[in-house]
């Protein structure tokens, strides 16, 4: 599909990826900016667009922005709190993503919109070898978000070679950039902040994973959707290496020009879900054409500096 003069709807577009991906798709689309803000801040999207404050649990709300016109869908809105460990809230992840996602696609199915983008993640695999390709399986989610993310896969699976949504599915390493919070970066600088000498690391620090700034992402999310010519589209978005949380200690310290001694709390695994090593399978989207990213430090780098220079300010 060729994202020009498009009539595009964006949800979650006040998040991290969803408010990239508008700025960059707004300049040459329609696009229709859907969030309900309950993380999201709305001076994150672009004047351009056009904001609708919306809740994607809402069929109403749904039928308001998904209409005959649209062209695409980028369904990025869900609940992306991983280190559940609360029952009530576990069972509200679950069923709020899964439900987002079927409003979402059963609205497209009724207007006639027969494209979706769709934000999974690498969770979905569980604690699966390395390298982790597409096609491993079987899949072992073992936190709810992750149980979520794979349950909104085959709800979009079922559209795409039901009712022909074409659709293009990407498992996200772990998304880093400016405006971020609840990520391992934002809460190093805030105890830098707070404490410039000693820095509590959740974990044993040798928990090691894929780092990809989102400024890559969105490229690698427009390249796929343009070339990705299957009916279904699954495609691993990382980078080819990883870091530790050692290393991203290190490199928050470095910019920050601080020297701290390092704790650590929580035992080996962190907290209940979380999945200590994850590297993704690239190869698929490299056969495409797309060039990946190589080094998960310089996407950790150039977070920290974006963040802790908005923190500062």
């Amino acid at each position: 599909m060729h994202l020009e003069n498009q009539k595009i709807v964006v949800t979650g577009a006040a998040g991290l990826v969803g408010s990239q991906l508008t700025a960059d798709l707004v300049e040459e689309n329609d696009v229709r900016a859907v969030d309900d803000l309950s993380k999201g801040a709305r001076e994150a999207v672009p004047d351009k667009a056009q904001f609708v404050q919306a809740d994607m649990l809402d069929p109403v709300a749904v039928d308001s922005v998904i209409t005959e016109t649209t062209d695409i869908v980028f369904h990025f809105a869900a609940h992306t709190d991983v280190r559940v460990d609360d029952p009530e809230a576990e069972r509200r992840v679950f069923e709020e993503n899964t439900k987002m996602t079927y409003n979402v696609v059963e609205r497209m199915r009724e207007v006639g919109c027969d494209h979706l983008a769709f934000t999974s993640s690498s969770t979905v695999y569980g604690e699966a070898p390395r390298p982790t390709p597409e096609g491993y399986g079987p899949l072992e989610p073992i936190s709810i978000y992750g149980a979520s993310k794979l349950s909104d896969e085959g709800v979009v699976s079922t559209f795409a070679n039901s009712y022909g949504i074409q659709s293009w599915v990407f498992r996200f390493a772990n998304i880093v950039g400016p405006r971020q919070r609840g990520n391992v970066i934002p809460d190093f600088i805030q105890k830098l902040q707070d404490d410039p000498e000693m820095l509590t690391i959740l974990g044993n620090g040798k928990q090691e994973k894929s780092y990809l700034h989102v400024a890559d992402c969105v490229e690698a999310i427009q390249y796929v959707v343009e070339h990705g010519q299957e009916d279904y589209n699954l495609y691993n978005l990382g980078s080819r290496t990883t870091t530790s949380v050692i290393g991203i200690a290190d490199i928050v310290a470095d910019v920050m020009d601080l020297d701290p001694a390092y704790e650590f709390t929580g035992g080996d695994r962190g907290w209940t879900g979380d999945v200590p090593k994850m590297r993704l399978d690239t190869d698929k989207l490299v056969d495409l054409g797309y060039d990946v990213p190589e080094e998960s430090d310089a996407a950790v780098r150039r977070a920290t500096e974006e963040l802790y220079e908005e923190l500062r300010s």
